[in-house]
């Protein structure tokens, strides 16, 4: 990936990077408000049917059918607050990634919803498990991992900040909470996040070039 520092304008004073910065941060408001809103949507709808969309759309480890509920289980939620909780930190995290380009943002996201799926029917713990933690979890790791691999101090600032702030859900990954809770869903994301990152990491000459 190209770095953004490493661009300067035909006037030579950056204007085409603070341009690049500017459209990236609008397309990812717009991706991740729409697909925020996507959610709520279908929220919505599970809402009005009773929650049966959670029972056959839901993620059921070790079960041939899960396969494919591997694709719809992070768009589902068991109430309103469970949405809430993971709407915020879905868009800042997704937001931050996203500044780093759309396919950047894509193959994060990807890797985050795979990860945190496959882990899950793999060795869930049975029952049925929706929800965007997993997705959350993975686009975190992503940046924690990414930060240090670019060797940039921005980044790396980025990096601690977001760790002061939210290190505190990576207790989320481990079997210590509520049976609820799908610490199982968390570290496959966050492990996801991870192989993203090492999949994306920068060459040595653009180490120091991107976002």
């Amino acid at each position: 990936m190209a770095g953004l520092t490493g661009y300067k304008g035909s006037d030579g004073n950056g204007f085409g990077d603070r341009r690049t910065i500017a459209a990236r941060a609008k397309g990812g408001l717009l991706v991740l408000g729409s697909f925020v809103a996507l959610l709520f949507i279908i929220e919505l709808f599970n809402a009005l049917m009773l929650r049966s969309l959670n029972r056959t759309f839901g993620l059921r480890p070790r079960s041939a059918d899960g396969l494919l509920d591997i694709f719809t289980f992070p768009l589902l939620h068991a109430n309103l607050n469970h949405l809430l909780s993971n709407s915020f930190p879905l868009i800042i995290f997704g937001f931050l990634v996203f500044l780093s380009g759309l396919r950047v943002f894509l193959t994060a996201l990807a890797f985050s919803w795979l990860g945190s799926g496959l882990t899950v029917w793999l060795i869930g713990n049975g029952g049925v498990t929706v929800g965007s933690s997993g997705l959350v979890f993975g686009l975190f790791a992503f940046l924690l991992v990414r930060g240090f691999f670019n060797r940039s101090w921005r980044q790396i600032l980025l990096a601690v900040v977001l760790f002061m702030g939210y290190g505190g859900i990576l207790l989320g990954v481990l079997p210590l909470f509520s049976s609820y809770v799908s610490w199982q869903a968390h570290l496959g994301g966050a492990a996801g996040g991870v192989v993203a990152a090492l999949l994306l990491r920068p060459r040595k000459a653009d180490a120091v070039n991107d976002f």
